[in-house]
């Protein structure tokens, strides 16, 4: 997992060979202003999600995880807790909830809790398990699923 502000971005772009798309993306002078939906940017390689959405609470709440993308939550606006958890140290088993999708849920409590400010992102890798969208309210973000396979 990384957790940073965009200004420091570049330092991470030789992690992927999509990253310095990715983060261009998020560069965009009309970032705030795009309609909740999916973007395309790389076709299936490389694709962004614009949420606007109330934030859950923890309780009740699954970690996640995916083996195939690699996610990049960026915080427009709002104050999100990210929690995490190396999927090595996950004991209880997978919920996966639609064959095909690239999506799994643990019924786990985070190791740890990260603080997302708005203009910082969280990476999280396929060996993080992690749980967004932690709020008391709105918020409004980018998710971008960065292929793991170029």
């Amino acid at each position: 997992m990384i957790l940073d502000v965009l200004d420091h971005a570049a330092q991470y772009e030789s992690l992927s060979p999509f990253f310095a798309k990715a983060f261009s993306f998020l560069n965009r002078e009309d970032l705030r202003e795009l309609a909740d939906g999916q973007y395309a940017i790389e076709g299936k390689k490389l694709f962004a999600t614009v949420v606007r959405d109330k934030g859950r609470a923890a309780a009740g709440a699954k970690l996640e995880a995916h083996d195939d993308y690699i996610d990049i939550h960026f915080v427009l606006r709002g104050t999100e807790r990210m929690g995490w958890k190396s999927r090595r140290l996950v004991t209880a088993g997978a919920e996966k909830p639609n064959e095909g999708q690239d999506l799994y849920f643990y019924d786990e409590e985070p190791a740890s809790w990260a603080t997302v400010e708005s203009g910082a992102f969280a990476v999280f890798f396929p060996e993080d398990a992690h749980l967004p969208m932690v709020a008391d309210g709105d918020i409004h973000k980018v998710i971008l699923k960065v292929a793991v396979v170029a």
